[in-house]
């Protein structure tokens, strides 16, 4: 819990970071250089997933194991195998991908004035890769503090580059301003890595006599083995995700253009929704996505341990923890998508894409924990499967709901997409341990939901229009009494709850 604890301050401070950097991108670069971003930055994600080959994950794990049992020799070939995989194949990768790069482009962008930004974020995969690698080594021997610190320093150079290179470059155009703030972004991994190396040294353990980086490899097929083991499986699902993340933007532009959408205007409607709805409905699940990461071990030492009733216990919390986060920020970004597009990014046309995804996004906030509560069961090759398929139907809904309805068909398409996946994930779980929850939560949440949406429109409207605060106050001061009321509400119905239990126990 310190480990989810540090890792969950460190990625809210790392949001606030990338959404100040975000707001200052999207405002400079408007929607039609966010646009350009979104559609270049995809193939990166694909070469990193295939160099790392879910090592993270593996090496974490195998260095626990390890650490534990004082075997300090291992831990460090477990490293040096690693390190040396993910150079090879990322600085191979990345080389066929600048010596290809155009004929890619021509394949993957919709606007080729994206060509520059794809060029820029390219040598970005051979640094993270190694960065990767280290970040396993620490979460394996529970330092989580450097890793923390690691992102921190990263977005914080990345905003600093960011404004840097942005400013520096606009005045050739919004090509060039876009392969700016991709270029920020390998400067800010480059230096992420760069404290990791020199953590490592600091904290590393030191060499015995005679041990040499080739003496590692050459002893270290088992090593290998033991990695690919843990790691490949967890791979397919990566490789997938980048695939279909590199021909979304070309899907959802060619679905446009048979509305008669021109380019230009696609590539702007595309932007509004990766890079001004997205950022907003992201925010608040970072604190899933740090519990998940602690959700793998303790479901499956529950479970090798044959606890059932701990395992649904640790489930059930997973699953609470998610209601409490995603309900308010539903209603949030439902509420007031409109006023917040427009105070965020002066762009309040992107509020309706916002307000038609945000109840959709609600499921999503379940799902980090529900792929760590199978993974924990080990039952990958299901999170594999359902990916694949909710993937392969949101493509299609994308498609066939795009080409009718626009921009608008796209995001319902996306919301479905989202839907499906953690309602299998959901069934695959039911399936193997059976769910057992309590059914008055989520109905107090659910009161509580409808009072916190009907108490922030009407202060929205008070505050607006009986006081005339100005448009930054009457949003801030509506949403800050609504989860006053949301939590009272919440409080109270659970207060009532454990009255009417302590009632009802026999004397």
């Amino acid at each position: 819990m310190r480990g989810t604890m540090t890792l969950s301050v460190a990625a809210f401070i790392n949001r606030i970071l990338g959404f100040i950097s975000g707001i200052f991108v999207a405002r400079v670069l408007g929607a039609e250089g966010i646009g350009l971003l979104m559609m270049a930055h995809p193939l990166v994600p694909l070469v990193i997933t295939i160099t790392e080959l879910g090592l993270p994950v593996a090496i974490s794990k195998l260095v626990a194991e390890a650490y534990v049992r004082d075997e300090k020799m291992k831990v460090r070939r477990i490293l040096y195998v690693s390190l040396s995989l993910t150079c090879f194949l990322s600085i191979t990768l990345t080389t066929l991908s600048l010596l290809g790069s155009q004929w890619i482009a021509s394949i993957l962008l919709s606007d080729q004035r994206a060509y520059y930004a794809m060029l820029a974020i390219t040598p970005i995969a051979p640094i993270v890769a190694v960065s990767a690698v280290l970040k396993g080594y620490f979460r394996g021997i529970q330092q989580m503090k450097i890793i923390a610190a690691s992102d921190v320093l990263e977005y914080s150079v990345q905003i600093a580059c960011v404004l840097a290179l942005v400013h520096l470059l606009l005045p050739y155009g919004v090509a060039y301003a876009a392969a700016g703030a991709m270029a920020a972004s390998v400067i800010s991994e480059a230096i992420s890595l760069l404290f990791l190396v020199i953590s490592y040294k600091v904290r590393g353990e030191a060499k015995l006599p005679g041990e040499t980086w080739a003496g590692h490899l050459k002893q270290g097929k088992q090593t290998l083995k033991e990695l690919m083991q843990i790691g490949l499986p967890t791979t397919g699902q990566g490789v997938v995700q980048s695939v279909y993340s590199a021909f979304q933007p070309l899907l959802i532009a060619t679905s446009l253009a048979m509305t008669g959408i021109s380019t230009a205007v696609a590539t702007k409607q595309f932007g509004m929704l990766a890079g001004y709805a997205f950022p907003l409905l992201f925010m608040p699940s970072f604190i899933t996505q740090s519990l998940s990461t602690a959700l793998v071990p303790a479901i499956g030492e529950a479970a090798a341990s044959k606890k059932d009733r701990l395992v649904h216990e640790r489930m059930n919390q997973a699953l609470n923890l998610g209601l409490l986060i995603g309900a308010p920020a539903t209603v949030i970004l439902f509420e007031w998508a409109i006023p917040l597009t427009k105070l965020v990014y002066g762009a309040p046309e992107a509020g309706l894409l916002l307000k038609i995804l945000a109840p959709m996004f609600f499921l999503h906030y379940f799902d980090a924990p529900l792929h760590a509560i199978l993974l924990g069961l080990g039952r990958a090759n299901a999170t594999f499967w359902n990916y694949v398929v909710s993937t392969s139907f949101k493509a299609i809904a994308i498609f066939v709901f795009g080409s009718q309805f626009g921009i608008v068909g796209v995001t319902f398409g996306i919301g479905i997409g989202i839907v499906m996946q953690t309602l299998l994930n959901f069934f695959s779980i039911s399936s193997s341990i059976g769910i057992y929850m309590s059914i008055q939560p989520y109905l107090a949440v659910g009161v509580s939901m409808l009072l916190m949406a009907i108490s922030g429109h009407w202060s929205f409207e008070y505050l607006s229009v009986v006081q005339g605060f100005s448009f930054l106050w009457s949003v801030v001061g509506s949403i800050i009494c609504s989860l006053l009321i949301y939590f009272a509400a919440f409080l109270l119905m659970n207060a009532l709850r454990k009255a009417s239990r302590t009632i009802l126990i026999p004397r």
